[in-house]
């Protein structure tokens, strides 16, 4: 087999300039700023989880410290993220924008490092763009352009990440023990990163570095990030003390919701993404017969098969978007090689096949991300009629049907909240039979304590499975029954598994059009 050597690297006029590294950069600012600087938050659907984020961050500003005053199974930093954003501004309107505009940032300056030491222009630029907007689209990936919403952004977070991550697979162009250390803090960033906000995206990450201890010529860099990663979760444990819960937390949802991928809902991912299994298809061919090297199989197959199993587990059906990232780094790994002539053609093209590969995510964030930013500026859109949450606008975009059902739903949290209102003029600690509840971050109320941000039937409860009552009602004065609930399964299996506790120690104190609200005997 014909030797391969690393090709040199050109600099376009514009790299003389800036470089890849500051333009980035300049990207991540662009994208946060976007983001941010509306001051308001736009959606149009999954409102309910929107409510989840905006809750346990009003329970931080509160006091509570995430899995000891409250349980979930996401980790702290979704609530910490928002609470950030909170806290510059003061407004839960702009909490969401604002957080995920200094989650870019940061992204931004990992992603000027680890693409710019490693890659060309040609394939780290979109490779940037497309990493950058996944995360900073207010939308779930594989859905249509202004269906906006925060809901599940952990998963454009892990997306992101993972990707960034997998970049990791190229080594840098000049090596040294400085740069070794930036390698390691990056890479030991992105893997705590989302071990502390969805730890299935942390546990593919370390597996991905343990497959890179195999790189001898990475392995410095690899081995301090592995040794960053076991060590620093023992300080943030001193300060936090509730690493134990959350494993429990997260336990305690994989015993109602865990379970092995199936075949059927394998090949069902696999039919929705063929397009870019394909794709990636001809850039994994040409890598393996133009390199023949076994560790570049290992490394296609890693990536393939992670972003299947995510996606699997995921609420999304389109968007493989491990793919995007491994096909960049192929590309990138063919061009600087001394490739036989026989590919060089082929290697050549890779740029032009990439571009149709990353184009249709990257073109679809930026022009939701676009319309999130214009509709904010304007201030278009219905009020959500909780007055801390009036920063927050639901907005009509495509279906009909999806406004209504979400009007009819702020319409309830207004009922409620008069009806709340009424009974007791003193704010006092509810908790709600349904998804999620807003009242407290919303009215505002004193956040009760022991029970969850989050309740979904057939995911984190169900009759075999559920919180004490004891425990989720300790600090309850009230608790509030939908008659129109947000998810109407979590709602009836809540109300029969905890009927008879709320028979013993409540009374119903007022029945509204939407509301059964019950207060705790004197």
């Amino acid at each position: 087999m014909a030797e391969i050597r690393e090709a040199p690297t050109r600099l376009t006029p514009i790299g003389n300039f800036m470089g890849l590294r500051g333009t980035i950069i300049c990207i991540g600012l662009l994208l946060a700023a976007i983001l941010a600087l509306p001051g308001r938050t736009i959606t149009t659907k999954y409102v309910n989880d929107l409510f989840i984020f905006l809750d346990g961050s009003y329970r931080i500003w509160s006091g509570q410290v995430p899995n000891l005053d409250f349980h979930s199974s996401l980790g702290p930093l979704v609530f910490y993220l928002p609470a950030v954003g909170f806290g510059l501004t003061g407004s839960m309107g702009a909490a969401m924008p604002v957080g995920m505009g200094i989650l870019v940032l940061m992204l931004a300056v990992v992603s000027a490092e680890i693409i710019g030491s490693r890659m060309a222009w040609k394939t780290g630029l979109p490779l940037s763009l497309f990493l950058l907007l996944i995360a900073a689209a207010p939308a779930n990936p594989g859905e249509r352009i202004g269906e906006l919403s925060f809901a599940m952004f952990y998963n454009r977070m892990g997306w992101a990440a993972l990707g960034l991550l997998l970049v990791m697979y190229l080594p840098r162009r000049t090596r040294s023990a400085k740069t070794d250390l930036v390698d390691g803090i990056c890479a030991s960033f992105l893997v705590l990163l989302m071990l502390y906000t969805k730890i299935t995206y942390g546990v593919v990450q370390l597996a991905f570095l343990v497959f890179m201890l195999s790189d001898r010529h990475q392995f410095r860099w690899v081995l301090q990030a592995l040794l960053t990663i076991v060590t620093l979760p023992l300080l943030i444990e001193l300060i936090w003390q509730g690493g134990g819960m959350y494993l429990s937390d997260i336990r305690s949802a994989a015993e109602v919701s865990g379970g092995l991928p199936t075949a059927q809902g394998l090949a069902d991912v696999v039919s929705k993404n063929l397009h870019d299994i394909a794709v990636y298809g001809i850039f994994a061919c040409i890598l393996v017969i133009a390199r023949r090297r076994f560790r570049d199989v290992l490394y296609i197959v890693f990536c393939a098969t992670t972003g299947l199993l995510i996606i699997d587990q995921n609420f999304q059906f389109v968007g493989i978007l491990t793919l995007g990232a491994s096909a960049s780094v192929i590309a990138d790994l063919l061009l600087r090689s001394q490739l036989p002539i026989k590919y060089r053609a082929l290697a050549r093209g890779l740029p032009f096949l990439l571009v149709m590969q990353l184009l249709p995510a990257t073109f679809s964030n930026a022009a939701t991300l676009g319309i999130h930013a214009g509709t904010a500026i304007s201030g278009n859109g219905e009020r959500i009629s909780l007055g801390n949450l009036s920063g927050i606008r639901l907005v009509k975009m495509w279906d009909e049907d999806q406004y209504r059902y979400f009007h009819l739903y702020n319409e309830t949290l207004a009922n409620g909240a008069a009806a709340l209102s009424r009974i007791e003029p003193a704010p006092q600690p509810a908790v709600v039979l349904d998804f999620v509840n807003p009242f407290s971050a919303g009215m505002p109320l004193p956040a009760p304590e022991g029970d969850s941000v989050w309740y979904h039937w057939g995911r984190t409860l169900h009759g075999d499975s559920y919180p004490p009552a004891e425990e989720l009602f300790a600090h309850a004065k009230f608790i509030l029954d939908p008659k129109s609930p947000i998810e109407i399964w979590t709602a009836l299996g809540m109300r029969n598994v905890y009927a008879g506790y709320i028979a013993e120690h409540y009374t119903l104190a007022v029945e509204t059009e939407h509301w059964r609200i019950y207060q705790r005997r004197r």
